[in-house]
């Protein structure tokens, strides 16, 4: 899908759709707008459902202040028109309440957007703008002065984030990360030590290059490899609706019975992804015309190595980057099925998944069927797509439930003796 060719109002729309029924704002709360080539301000309207807005809804406000539209402007379009007075190389303004994000604002404290390399990357340096009355020209100022000095991404004391860009999309994209990386901080809280990324590994993580291999036109599409699209399309965007990953993070990857594979593409968004999107690399050459994963070299080592193996899932859930992020070891002793599904859960040193791919997959096996990447991903394999995305589901629902007891009690393991109980009951390999 061509974002950028969709009307203002319809990009508006889309967006705040998004935004809304991802839980990030209410119904009365947020606003959007786009500046467009002709200096018309498209923005939402005042006093309208934000889970139920249409194309129609949207105001356009000219160049002369004439309003055009069933609906008055958000009440914030002071702020709106003072950011895009103040910086010209911005037509996108995003402002909303989402939870995570206004906890920090509340305690008057920005997030660590170094905790994983995508944040640093994506939402640059932060700010916070002083409080004002929601809707005042002052308000306008006290924000537009913090973008005049370079900030794209600022929380507002006691109020939420706006975020602005040179496009609607690339605003969402800072703007669901940004909460994101939030969301990880304040569980993590609850874990230990946090640990954030120096410049040396930020430096580091911009060696994770693209793939690059010979290209191959396929002849034929068979029978398999058109269900496997199918179920991977499903999957990914059930896991985007799940909150395991975001629209710039997380990748899959299926083998099929000829040792070729499916792997998502690079840099395209995971909520609108198309069969026709993913990218078959087969004896080392990749589908023409397209750009694998950043990771698809540690996806083929891992194939390589355990030939059980046919589903790999790289993915940033917040629970379990929680403990991506801290010291603290991820036990899934919990309850059985944790421990059935998960085995023993191992941790990597950052930089190890992309850096050193063959030694990563070394260490996946039957006994070890998922990794925790310090400070950048979760990975979970399995003999099939099912098995790998359920895997991913039960490792973030344990990490839920061991940071949700923290606030309850000690944890209390399964014991020893329960454990081999379960080697028995199931036939696990030990």
């Amino acid at each position: 899908m061509r974002f950028s060719l969709l009307h203002p109002a319809d990009q508006l729309v889309m967006i705040m759709d998004r935004i809304y029924y991802y839980g990030m704002t209410t119904t009365s709360g947020g606003n959007l707008s786009i500046l467009d080539e002709q200096g018309d301000l498209w923005i939402t309207p005042a006093g309208v459902d934000k889970g139920n807005l249409k194309s129609d809804d949207i105001v356009c406000v000219k160049p002369d202040g004439e309003v055009v539209g069933k609906h008055r402007p958000s009440s914030e379009l002071p702020f709106h028109q003072s950011v895009y007075r103040r910086r010209s190389d911005i037509r996108a303004v995003l402002h909303a309440h989402p939870s995570a994000l206004v906890a920090f604002s509340i305690v008057r404290r920005l997030p660590d957007v170094r905790l994983i390399p995508n944040v640093n990357l994506i939402c640059g340096k932060i700010a916070m703008a002083d409080y004002g009355l929601p809707g005042s020209d002052d308000l306008g100022e006290k924000i537009a002065s913090r973008f005049s000095e370079g900030y794209s991404s600022v929380l507002l004391e006691n109020h939420g984030v706006v975020i602005g860009s040179e496009s609607l999309y690339k605003a969402f994209m800072a703007f669901e990360t940004l909460d994101f990386c939030a969301r990880i901080e304040q569980h993590a809280t609850l874990l230990g030590n946090i640990h954030t990324l120096d410049d040396r590994l930020v430096e580091i993580s911009k060696q994770k290059n693209k793939v690059v291999l010979p290209s191959f036109e396929p002849m034929v599409h068979t029978s398999e490899e058109r269900a496997a699209r199918r179920d991977m399309i499903r999957l990914i965007r059930r896991s985007y609706d799940q909150n395991l990953f975001t629209s710039t993070q997380g990748t899959y990857s299926v083998r099929l019975s000829d040792n070729s594979i499916l792997i998502t593409p690079y840099g395209m968004d995971r909520k609108y992804l198309e069969a026709e999107d993913l990218v078959l690399i087969r004896n080392a050459s990749c589908e023409r015309g397209k750009e694998p994963s950043r990771s698809a070299l540690l996806h083929l080592s891992i194939y390589q190595k355990n030939p059980g193996m046919n589903s790999i899932l790289i993915a940033h859930p917040p629970y379990m980057m929680a403990f991506a992020v801290t010291d603290s070891p991820f036990d899934s002793r919990t309850i059985p099925e944790s421990y059935i599904m998960l085995r023993q859960v191992e941790k990597i040193p950052f930089g190890a998944s992309f850096l050193q791919p063959d030694m990563t997959s070394d260490l996946i096996s039957e006994v070890t069927p998922v990794l925790i990447c310090e400070n950048d991903c979760v990975i979970t394999t399995g003999n099939s797509l099912l098995q790998a995305f359920d895997r991913l589901e039960v490792a973030e629902y344990s990490a839920r439930a061991i940071i949700n007891s923290l606030r309850l009690g000690s944890i209390i393991q399964i014991s020893d003796q329960e454990v081999e109980d379960i080697h028995q009951a199931f036939k696990l390999k030990i």
